[in-house]
C-alpha cells in the first residue's frame, strides 16, 4: 500500500496523537486538527487521500460535514468515529456516505485495517441522507461491543435489498432489527408486513402468504390477498421461518428464485418485489439435517446470517435499557422511576432467560405497581424471586442448546442404570422419565406461558396443548 496523507479531526488530543503514531509507523503522513473548520478548510484546498473524523466537536457535527466533502471530492473516503454509539450514528454516517463507523472506544489493529480498506476500495453511490432521524426513534438500545457490530452491519445493509437472516433466542429483539433496517433502508416509504410462523395453523399459511382464490378451498367465499401482495414495495419479515412447514418452503424457494408467484387455487404468475428478512430461534441447520427444512431455502434466506446476541451476554446494556423503558412508561402515563444503584447491579447479575422483552416487562411492572419513586433491591430481589428459576435442564437447553441438554441428561440416566435397563418398553420407559418432568420444567421456567415453552421446547403450540392434556401436567392458574 503507497503512502497517503490522512487528515484527522478529533477534539482529544489523546487520540490524536495514538492515530499519528500509528499511521505513521505505516508510511503515512498525518495531519491532525481539533476542529471542525481546519478539517474542511485543508479539503477545500485538495489536501489529503482520506480523513478521519469524530462526530462530535466544537464548532460542527462532523456527520454534517460528510455530504459536503462528497459534493466537493466525491472519490475522497471518510471514516467516522464516535463515542455516541447508537444505531442512528452508525446508519447516519452509512447514509451520510462514509466510508466506514467505528465506535469509540475502538480497536487500533481494526482501525489501520479499515484504513487499509478505504485507501484501497472504488467508493460506491451512497443512499440520500435521511434527516429525519433522531435519537428518540432509536429502535434498538445497546452500547456494548456485540450490539455496536450489529449496528454496523445494518448501517451496511441499509440502502442494499439483501435477504437477512435474524437468528436469537425468544425476547433478544428480531423483529426489532428487521423492522430498523425496513424504516432506515430505501423501502422505508413502502410497506412492512409481518407474519408469524408459529402462530398460524399449518394448513393455512400458504394462503395466508400467498392468497386464495374464490372457491380454493372449503370456506373461500371471496378472493383473498396473501402477505406477499399486501408487502409490494416494501419488506416481508418472515418470523419463526424454522416453523414453515415444507410444502409451503417449496412454494416459498420458488418465489425467491424467479420473483414469482400463483395464489392459491389461482394460475397467472404475479410478479413480486418484496425484500425478505426472516428469523427463528431455532438452529436451521439441525433441521435441514433432520429433513424438518429444505437446505436449499436455508441458503437462500441466510444470504446475510445476523446474530442476536441474549441479554446475558451484554449486561453492560441493562441500565442504558432500563432508562429506555422508564422513559417509556412515563411518557404511556405512568409514575417517573428510578433505580438505585445496588438494585441496578442486582439487575445486572441476573441471567434473564426472557431476555430484552423480560427486562421490559419488569420495568412495566415497577412502574405501575410500586409507590416509591426510587426502587431499591429488596424490591428487585421480591421481583426476580417470584419469577422462578429454570431448573437446570432448562438452563442447559438454553445455553448449549435443548438437544445437547437432553442427551447429556439421558447418559445420565443410562448411567444410573448400569446393572441393566429391562430390554422391553425402554423407549416408553425413557421417555416417560425425561418428557413429562421435561415439560413441566419449561412451563415453571416461563411461569406457565405456553407459547414461550412451545418455543424454549421446539414444538408446535397446538402439540405442546396436547402433550399438557395427555400427560395430565398442572398449569399454573391465569397464566397462557
Amino acid at each position: 500500500m503507497a503512502a497517503a496523507t490522512i487528515l484527522v479531526a478529533d477534539d482529544d488530543r489523546a487520540i490524536r496523537t495514538v492515530l499519528t503514531q500509528a499511521l505513521a509507523r505505516l508510511g503515512h503522513e498525518v495531519r491532525t486538527t481539533g476542529n471542525a473548520s481546519t478539517l474542511w478548510r485543508w479539503v477545500s484546498d485538495g489536501q489529503g487521500d482520506l480523513v478521519i473524523t469524530d462526530v462530535v466537536m466544537p464548532d460542527e457535527n462532523g456527520l454534517d460535514l460528510i455530504p459536503r466533502i462528497k459534493k466537493l471530492r466525491p472519490d475522497l473516503r471518510v471514516i467516522v468515529m464516535s463515542a455516541q454509539n447508537t444505531l442512528i450514528t452508525a446508519v447516519k454516517a452509512a447514509e451520510r456516505g462514509a466510508f466506514e463507523y467505528l465506535p469509540k472506544p475502538f480497536d487500533l489493529k481494526e482501525l489501520v485495517s479499515v484504513v487499509e480498506r478505504a485507501l484501497n476500495a472504488h467508493q460506491t453511490k451512497a443512499e440520500p441522507a435521511n434527516d429525519s432521524l433522531e435519537e428518540e426513534q432509536l429502535p434498538v438500545i445497546g452500547r456494548s461491543p456485540a450490539m455496536q457490530e450489529i449496528y454496523r452491519v445494518l448501517a451496511r445493509l441499509m440502502g442494499t435489498d439483501l435477504t437477512v437472516m435474524i437468528t436469537g433466542e425468544s425476547g433478544t429483539g428480531k423483529e426489532l432489527v428487521a423492522r430498523a433496517l425496513h424504516d432506515y433502508g430505501k423501502r422505508r416509504n413502502g410497506p412492512f408486513v409481518a407474519i408469524n410462523m408459529a402462530a398460524i395453523p399449518r394448513e393455512l399459511i400458504e394462503s395466508e402468504l400467498f392468497g386464495h382464490e374464490k372457491g380454493a378451498f372449503t370456506g373461500a367465499t371471496n378472493r383473498s390477498t396473501g402477505r406477499f401482495e399486501q408487502a409490494q414495495g416494501g419488506t416481508l419479515f418472515l418470523d419463526e421461518i424454522g416453523d414453515m412447514p415444507l410444502e409451503a418452503q417449496t412454494r416459498l424457494l420458488r418465489v425467491l428464485q424467479e420473483g414469482e408467484y400463483t395464489t392459491v387455487g389461482g394460475r397467472t404468475p404475479i410478479k413480486t418485489d418484496v425484500r425478505i428478512i426472516a428469523a427463528t430461534h431455532r438452529d436451521l441447520r439441525t433441521l435441514a439435517r433432520q429433513g424438518l427444512f429444505r437446505e436449499d431455502l436455508f441458503y437462500r434466506l441466510n444470504v446475510v446470517p445476523i446474530r442476536l446476541p441474549p441479554l446475558r451476554e451484554r449486561t453492560e446494556d441493562v441500565p442504558l435499557l432500563i432508562r429506555h423503558f422508564l422513559n417509556q412508561a412515563v411518557a404511556q402515563g405512568l409514575p417517573n422511576k428510578s433505580i438505585d444503584q445496588g438494585a441496578m447491579e442486582r439487575l445486572k447479575r441476573y441471567r434473564w432467560p426472557g431476555n430484552v422483552r423480560e427486562l421490559e416487562n419488569l420495568v412495566r411492572r415497577l412502574a405501575a405497581l410500586y409507590s416509591q419513586e426510587v426502587i431499591g433491591v429488596d424490591v428487585i430481589e421480591a421481583e426476580l424471586a417470584d419469577a422462578t428459576p429454570a431448573a437446570p435442564v432448562v438452563e442447559e437447553a438454553q445455553s448449549e442448546g435443548l438437544g445437547s441438554a437432553v442427551e447429556r441428561h439421558l447418559k445420565d440416566y443410562f448411567a444410573a442404570h448400569k446393572d441393566g435397563v429391562p430390554a422391553a418398553g425402554l423407549y416408553d420407559r425413557v421417555l416417560r422419565e425425561v418428557e413429562r418432568p421435561l415439560i413441566s420444567l419449561s412451563l415453571s421456567a416461563t411461569r406457565g406461558n405456553q407459547i414461550k415453552a412451545a418455543e424454549l421446547l421446539g414444538l408446535n403450540r397446538n402439540t405442546l396443548r396436547k402433550k399438557i392434556r395427555e400427560l395430565d401436567i398442572q398449569v399454573v392458574r391465569g397464566l397462557k
